[in-house]
């Protein structure tokens, strides 16, 4: 079982920054897959990015490309997602998402995901 706490979401103005956490519990952490994933109120959940285990692979969604990061550092079991340059359209509740996953393929879906945090929001003011 993996637990993750997600924190770091508010109010911010269009052209900021901001920076989400997600806080994993439990051992292995760099043999899962992190994903970051968004939803807003009526849609579906939306893929942000993500990375293999071991941080081999890195993916993004290509209107985020060039504005966010994926990071982790594994001695604090925590992975980021750096939002810059943000727009109103970023706004949503933010999850982070995990599985146990040694492998090459970049999981964009989530379903492919097996845990996940209680969100943090985000919203981006114009």
């Amino acid at each position: 079982q993996v637990q993750l706490i997600e924190s770091g979401g508010g109010l911010v103005q269009a052209g900021g920054s901001l920076r989400v956490s997600c806080a994993a519990s439990g051992r292995a952490f760099s043999s899962y897959a992190m994903g970051w994933f968004r939803q807003t109120p009526g849609q579906e959940r939306e893929f942000v990015a993500t990375f293999t285990w071991g941080r081999t692979f890195t993916t993004y969604e290509d209107s985020v490309k060039g504005r966010f990061i994926i990071s982790s550092d594994n001695a604090k079991n925590t992975v980021y997602l750096q939002m810059n340059s943000l727009k109103p359209e970023d706004t949503g509740v933010y999850y982070c998402a995990a599985k146990e996953f040694v492998g090459t393929t970049v999981l964009t879906s989530p379903f492919q995901y097996d845990y996940w945090g209680q969100g943090t929001q985000v919203t981006v003011s114009s």
